[in-house]
């Protein structure tokens, strides 16, 4: 099952750390707590649309910038996790197997 917040996370992660940022900057230019961001990275902390918006704004991000990456990953999510259906043919008879291996 995918959670969002899960999901929300890990999105926040990739964000800062390629901007080889810091928790503690990021906490700090959002004015968010380092160990709610902490909580919220981790997906153990549902995070409100405002505190979203802070920790956007810390990042130097639109908050439509972030749900567009967050539903592009619950999407491969969703397709990684989706069943494998595989063709099958017509049985082949015993008697056509032994027949071409003569």
């Amino acid at each position: 099952m995918i959670l969002l917040r899960h999901e929300l996370g890990e999105v926040l992660r990739e964000v800062r750390t390629a901007q080889k940022r810091t928790l503690r900057d990021v906490a700090k230019s959002s004015a968010v707590s380092l160990g709610y961001l902490s909580e919220i990275e981790r997906g153990t902390k549902e995070a409100s649309s405002e505190l979203l918006a802070s920790v956007c704004d810390g990042l130097g991000m639109t908050l439509s910038d972030l749900l567009s990456l967050v539903r592009d990953r619950v999407a491969h999510v969703e397709t990684m996790s989706a069943p494998v259906t595989l063709p099958v043919g017509p049985a082949r008879a015993a008697d056509e197997v032994s027949a071409s291996a003569a």
